[in-house]
């Protein structure tokens, strides 16, 4: 088997192999949406019958032999053991990351009965948000409770947050989650025409940003991200993404790159790249 291919149990036809691509994908495993970095089934004569078969990195896992049990230190008496389905009735199970329901593979603990989305499970503990100039514009660190108001809802419970060690700034996952749902609630819905539209020519079913190096495959934007729970001075809302002209304060601007990345991490591929990438698909 070649490096960066696998055979994975969900497409026994053919084995998959990682690739590097700026356009989201709706995971076949968990069902999630993604971006960057993923698994995918490179036959043509496949991907124009059933569309593109696509995996998050952290879903590309055997069930046989089962991988060992995931230990996470926001629950340290737990064994969360990989499944490709969580245990009872559809649509009865959430992620206790960021409370969404879970519809594919999962992480669930079978003393707890705790479950977790698999790009939940393996979110970086530390992020570093980097600024226009390449510096570290702020530190994030990652929380199972929220002890400060989120940048885009203003509350604190939810879900697991990230937040800065000042606590200045702060976003729960459920929140992103949120957004990007609302904004790519299509994203892979219809494979079968995706893959028809990406092999014709760089075509797209969607409206949106055009994404560099995709053969003008259009993505949807991001919308909604510019909202804050803040308001401004001046009466109206602050941006959240700090993208706004006229007097707009450094915390805003730092909280921007922030999101961008928290949203990249979320989505599978936590790496300055495709934050980049998050950051010119947000709505102005």
């Amino acid at each position: 088997m070649r490096y960066g291919e696998v055979a994975h149990f969900s497409h026994p036809q053919h084995r998959l192999r990682l690739e590097q691509l700026d356009t989201p994908f709706r995971c076949d495993g968990c069902k999630e949406v993604g971006i960057g970095a993923r698994y995918r089934c490179p036959i043509p004569a496949c991907r124009a019958a059933v569309g593109d078969h696509d995996l998050h990195r952290q879903c590309a896992l055997p069930l046989s032999p089962p991988p060992p049990p995931l230990r996470h230190p926001f629950y340290p008496r737990c064994a969360f053991h990989f499944l490709a389905r969580a245990p009872g009735a559809p649509g009865t199970r959430y992620c206790n990351a960021c409370g969404r329901d879970v519809a594919g593979f999962v992480y669930h603990c079978r003393s707890c009965g705790f479950d977790l989305h698999p790009c939940c499970a393996t979110l970086p503990h530390v992020l570093d948000a980097g600024s226009a100039s390449g510096r570290v514009a702020v530190r994030l660190y990652l929380h199972p409770k929220a002890e400060a108001a989120c940048h885009r809802c203003g509350h604190r419970g939810r879900s697991w947050t990230y937040r800065s060690h000042c606590k200045s700034y702060s976003l729960h996952v459920a929140c992103v989650m949120d957004l990007v749902v609302e904004s790519w609630s299509g994203v892979g819905r219809n494979k079968s025409a995706v893959g028809a539209g990406a092999a014709g020519g760089g075509k797209s079913v969607y409206d949106g940003a055009v994404v560099a190096g995709s053969g003008g495959y259009r993505v949807p934007v991001i919308r909604g991200a510019a909202k804050s729970s803040h308001a401004s001075r001046e009466g109206g809302w602050s941006s959240y993404w700090g993208m706004r002209k006229g007097k707009v304060k450094r915390c805003c601007e730092i909280a921007g790159f922030a999101g961008q990345v928290v949203i990249s991490a979320v989505l599978g591929d936590p790496t300055a790249l495709i934050a980049g990438v998050i950051g010119s698909l947000i709505a102005r």
